[in-house]
């Protein structure tokens, strides 16, 4: 008899299995496929090794600008190469997970588990028992159903982001059905590789989640990489060549060597229906994160709430927490999120959009990168910081920021809103010089109208 059994080794699954043994808990690991679930095998790490070799491209291809002389027809990339690399590294990591998972002596089975009620699981044709259950079933692709898309698919006209991964050669033309995460960034990884790309986005922006100005601004980066961006454009059908779309009430046709579609992913949730699990985005859990059933906890993109990597850890530690009489939650609106573009965007709290729909008394304030000597060393002037900022107490309601390694530094945001600091306090807290941190210090010191390196 188990304590916990968990379905679905993703960083969501794993990280619950670890934190789990550390709490001395007898625990069972099921895998369907691979170690380390989309994340790491099919999503953020191999699209992280692509835009790596895509930066280091990119920066062979403007050496000059840095006195550094190398004739443009000397440089040039080898894609096998960098699907090689990125295998490597993923490699390396499911290798590690693999690692953490023994040491800690956590029975991991490999196949596929079958629920049959809270404390019976079938695996292997094997029947395990379990106290609790931690569901970490992770999603998949959304495919909609669109005439001529499933013989696309068959014929690899269409791919998801799972096969574009592994193209063999790098696409002449390439349209992205869909306009979020995870197209931006493979348009960041194709256009800066020479594909002619073109976005497709149903919705009247692409990025809804992000800021309002920072996705204006990213407009205007993403039409000097020449990358199309077509918004209110509905795909009506696909052929063995040719993508339909209405656009400003006319049927249009499009050509291409490859499709992605990436219109959202859906929560894995197949077989689980038996149980009697209230499912609607997702399997319905509550702040626990415990479902309808007792002694069934469900993780990461199963549940919907946030499909971030991060997000599944941090649910998971807080489940097996839970499952051990700790009354732990998630704050949800501190959660940070990034989009790996060239450059990145970062976010954590509220928009402004949300903010005034939210008729809160706030102040925006925003310094440019323009203006940190650290952005001008490395030519890297596009974009800001910006914080949103309670007018009554000071504290932190929002920072975005667009900028290199914005992903990096929003941890700075997020652990100001956590600890619940005032921008006061940030501006308080000196930066090292010259980075670019200090465009968060410099933001700061703008809410509270004594901006020290702006008018």
């Amino acid at each position: 008899m188990y304590d916990i059994v968990i379905i679905g080794a993703g960083p969501g699954g794993y990280v619950a299995a670890i934190k789990a043994a550390h709490m001395r808990a007898k625990v069972a690991l099921i895998e369907k496929d691979k170690v380390g679930g989309v994340c790491l095998n099919a999503g953020c790490i191999p699209t992280k090794s692509f835009i790596k070799s895509a930066e280091i491209y990119q920066h062979a291809l403007s050496a000059d600008n840095f006195g550094i002389k190398i004739p443009k027809e000397a440089i040039s990339f080898d894609w096998q190469q960098i699907l090689n690399r990125k295998n490597q590294i993923v490699k390396r990591l499911t290798q590690g997970v693999k690692t953490l998972i023994e040491k800690n002596k956590i029975d991991l089975y490999i196949g596929e588990a079958k629920v049959n009620s809270p404390q019976s699981i079938t695996v292997n044709n094997q029947e395990i028992k379990t106290k609790n259950i931690i569901l970490a079933t992770g999603a998949t692709p959304a495919i909609p159903p669109i005439p001529g898309l499933k013989e696309a698919l068959n014929s690899g006209f269409v791919l998801t982001s799972k096969e574009l991964l592994d193209i063999p050669d790098v696409p002449k033309s390439l349209v992205i059905v869909g306009g979020g995460v995870i197209g931006i960034e493979f348009a960041t990884i194709f256009s800066t590789f020479g594909s002619k790309v073109t976005i497709i986005e149903r919705e009247e922006n692409i990025l809804l989640n992000v800021d309002d100005e920072v996705r204006t601004a990213f407009l205007r980066i993403l039409k000097k990489a020449k990358i199309d961006v077509l918004t209110k454009a509905n795909v009506t059908k696909f052929t063995t060549n040719e993508v339909f779309y209405n656009y400003q009430d006319q049927e249009q046709a499009i050509t291409a060597d490859k499709v992605l579609l990436a219109v959202g992913m859906k929560p894995n949730t197949a077989g689980l229906e038996q149980l009697g699990l209230e499912i609607k985005n997702g399997i319905v859990t509550n702040e626990h994160l415990e479902t309808n059933i007792k002694g069934i906890y469900a993780i990461g993109d199963c549940n919907g709430k946030m499909m971030l990597a991060h997000v599944a850890s941090a649910e998971g530690i807080i489940a097996v927490e839970n499952i051990f009489g700790k009354n732990s939650k998630i704050d949800y609106n501190k959660v940070p999120s990034g989009i790996y573009s060239f450059p990145e965007i970062a976010m954590v709290g509220l928009t402004e959009q949300e903010a005034k729909q939210q008729n809160l008394d706030y102040t925006a304030s925003k310094f440019p990168l323009a203006a940190n000597g650290k952005a001008l060393v490395e030519g890297e002037t596009d974009g800001f910081v910006k914080i949103i900022t309670d007018n009554k107490l000071g504290e932190i309601l929002g920072v975005h920021i667009l900028a290199p390694h914005a992903t990096d530094l929003i941890s700075e945001g997020v652990l100001a809103m956590e600890l619940e600091a005032t921008v006061q306090e940030i501006a308080n807290t000196i930066h090292p010089h010259p980075t670019l941190s200090e465009t968060i210090m410099e933001a700061a010191f703008k809410a509270l109208k004594h901006p020290i390196h702006t008018l």
